[in-house]
């Protein structure tokens, strides 16, 4: 008998496994937190792009845990898989995070060691993921059923620790700390690797605790192997053999009868899973397209505090520990009451339908956050705006438009962006001052790309220049900033760790990333020596700025200019999605394992938790072929979604309308009986071999 907590019925043994869990748990959560944003910034994918590797990783993670019950059971046993998958686990770490440091090799190879380190991670993960827990239980007496079920509530609990830590602090290490003149994703991704390494030092250190099962046999392989042989004697049937009256039937002549009614029972569940993983589509995209939603939105909570846009996942773990007691205790009791009969599967499409609505209000939120972003102009076209710096008001006509008709004031922060033809490539314009003067010129410019006509004067009057601007919008959400330098002399201006140099003559800078936040007292330095104080007020969220540096009263005077107008949906509106999505998962995830284990054997359960895996890594197909292959704007993707969702919810209904519950203890009593049947057929199949064989001297083939 092994040690037991304080002369409880707890094994010491289960303390190490649920620290394992904890760190193995905020190890994931901590590196998948970052994925989108590593492709984004780092690696330069797109958004596409990005989203579908996500989901295909996501999905890998769920097919795998296939291979590890299979290694467990069939193999190597729970503790040594686990031991020796972690191992991989932490390879893969370690692989991954040498893959985000910048000075190791090329973008090639830092996409290669990326890949490599997923997939190793895929593995670990998934490998380990129907085996700790399982290992967990292994550890109790029998009799000690009630210690065993608190034991799954804490385990579940640290799952849930791990993620909530994991995702708020492992984006307050790539973007606060900086390393390699950027983010640190190898530091963000470094301390989910160490995190690995405790996971297993940990479980290692229990070794001598551990009540260990060598393994029995993987019971997913002997269903498969019966589902195959039903079929292949289904297909290779005479016209002479008596019909059956179920396709399993056809397995009685090397399978038990009882093995063939249980995966019976199992198959009427696994039918039941086919609708499922349209919600583990929508589910799973918090840590994708909702994460990418956030990096367009106003992520400040007043002055001091900011959240990152991968931090909002975190909402998701926290509300699942509110809400499911609040569930369990509040409202299901409610519903009771008020007569309504809750079954599981009702629950399960509920679920369903909150998260249908948790897309709904996201297609909310997108259509309002889209409303400060500029879109490229279409083939043909170019988008321009003007800033006039010639003192005058000037007015400027393109041919093909009438937009800059009217007068443009001295540093007037242009409207927005105008649409404008091109002719052959070329931007024609006429400019016009209104105290007398004007000129015509012709420009060589780029389709779909943004400029601004900078008309400023010199010793024959006005001229202009045009320079190409920045309309994309940070990935991270930060504020990008450049300056334009209207003074006869080169200028420096440092804004927090940027450095920007300006040489002499209207001259704009490259934009640059800069942190949101109040620069009232931002320093300038001329070639002559010269030190100004600079106020730049407030650069916000997802905005795009030029600063106009000109002279006033012998000092050096900025004025501010939005080329990409701020985030001004704030990330509070996110909320209502999350509180439904998480709603949703305690109706139809939790609902759905405990209504799965209650309808099938015991010694069926790992096929059903196989099969529900799998319905999580088919929904993450789901993304990926969407996201690839659609190229839907995306409010009208996350609508998309909601349809579907609530489509598959009514099918779901349908299909759960003529299911019948099967009582669990009727169930046991019932194969008891049929086990005695069969074996009192066996003893008379037996006896009348030794009839045969002492009459006929042969044996009859039984």
């Amino acid at each position: 008998m092994g040690k037991k907590i304080f002369g409880t019925n707890y094994p010491v043994s289960i303390c190490f496994i649920v620290v394992n869990e904890f760190c193995e748990r905020f190890s994931y959560y901590g590196m998948k937190a970052l994925l989108t944003l590593y492709f984004l910034t780092y690696l330069k994918w797109d958004k596409d792009l990005s989203t579908a590797v996500y989901h295909a990783f996501s999905g890998l993670c769920y097919f795998t845990p296939i291979l590890g019950a299979f290694i467990a059971d069939s193999w190597l046993g729970k503790y040594k898989t686990i031991i020796y998958l972690s191992i991989v686990y932490v390879i893969g770490h370690v692989v991954k995070s040498v893959g985000a440091i910048p000075t190791v090799g090329s973008t090639e190879l830092h996409i290669a060691l990326s890949m490599s380190g997923l997939i190793l991670i895929a593995l670990g993960t998934g490998g380990i993921k129907p085996c700790v827990a399982a290992f967990g239980g292994d550890q109790f007496d029998e009799e000690h059923t009630t210690e065993r079920q608190k034991f799954f509530s804490i385990f579940y609990m640290s799952i849930n620790a791990g993620s909530f830590l994991s995702t708020i602090i492992t984006p307050i290490l790539r973007g606060d700390v900086k390393c390699f003149g950027g983010d640190c994703y190898a530091l963000a991704f470094g301390v989910p690797a160490a995190l690995m390494v405790v996971a297993l030092v940990v479980f290692i250190a229990g070794s001598s605790l551990y009540k260990r099962t060598p393994p029995q046999g993987n019971v997913l392989w002997e269903v498969c192997n019966c589902i195959g042989f039903a079929l292949k004697n289904r297909w290779n049937k005479s016209k002479h053999d008596p019909p059956k009256k179920h396709w399993l039937d056809w397995a009685e002549e090397k399978y038990s009868m009882r093995l063939i009614q249980e995966i019976k029972m199992v198959l009427r569940v696994l039918l039941l899973y086919i609708p499922l993983p349209m919600f583990w589509a929508l589910f799973d995209q918090q840590g994708s397209r909702w994460t990418l939603q956030a990096t367009r939105m106003n992520l400040a909570f007043g002055n001091s505090f900011a959240i990152k846009p991968d931090q909002m996942q975190m909402l998701n773990a926290l509300l699942i520990l509110v809400f499911v007691p609040i569930f369990d205790l509040i409202i299901y009791p409610l519903v009771r009451l008020c007569g309504l009969k809750i079954t599981p599967l009702r629950k399960m499409a509920m679920g369903m339908v909150f998260a249908a609505l948790a897309f709904g209000a996201a297609t909310l939120v997108e259509v309002n956050v889209v409303k400060t972003v500029v879109n490229p102009a279409p083939a043909g076209k170019c988008l321009l705006q003007v800033v006039n710096l010639a003192k005058d008001d000037v007015s400027l006509k393109a041919p093909g438009t009438d937009l800059f008709l009217q007068s443009i004031k001295y540093l007037e922060d242009p409207p927005g962006y105008e649409t404008v033809p091109l002719s052959n490539g070329e931007l024609n314009l006429e400019v016009t001052v209104v105290n007398g003067g004007n000129f015509s010129a012709t420009q060589k410019v780029e389709e779909k790309k943004a400029y601004s006509v900078i008309i400023y004067p010199d010793a024959t009057g006005i001229t202009y220049t045009l320079v190409e601007d920045h309309i994309t919008k940070n990935e991270e959400g930060n504020p990008l900033l450049r300056f334009l330098n209207t003074q006869p002399e080169a200028l420096n201006v440092t804004v927090g760790d940027n450095n920007f140099y300006m040489s002499s003559g209207y001259n704009v800078t490259h934009n640059k990333t800069v942190q949101r936040g109040e620069y009232t007292d931002v320093t300038c330095i001329s070639n002559s020596g010269k030190t100004s104080k600079l106020n730049l007020g407030l650069l916000d969220f997802g905005a795009c700025y030029t600063v106009i540096l000109t002279e006033e009263a012998g000092k050096i005077v900025p004025h501010k200019i939005e080329d990409v107008k701020a985030n001004n949906v704030h990330i509070a509106y996110q909320i209502p999605q999350y509180i439904l999505i998480t709603a949703g998962e305690v109706m139809f995830s939790i609902t759905g394992l405990e209504f799965s284990y209650s309808q099938a054997p015991a010694n069926m359960k790992s096929v059903l938790q196989a099969g529900w895996l799998l319905t999580v890594a088919f929904g993450n197909v789901i993304v990926l072929i969407v996201a690839e292959g659609a190229g839907l704007e995306q409010w009208i993707e996350f609508l998309l979604f909601a349809c579907l969702l609530l489509g598959v919810c009514i099918i779901f209904s349908v299909m759960a309308h003529f299911y019948t519950y099967v009582d669990p203890e009727e169930m046991e009593k019932l194969y008891l009986e049929n086990s005695v049947r069969e074996e009192d057929d066996s003893d008379f199949k037996k006896k009348n071999n030794e009839i045969e064989l002492n009459k006929t001297g042969k044996s009859t083939k039984v």
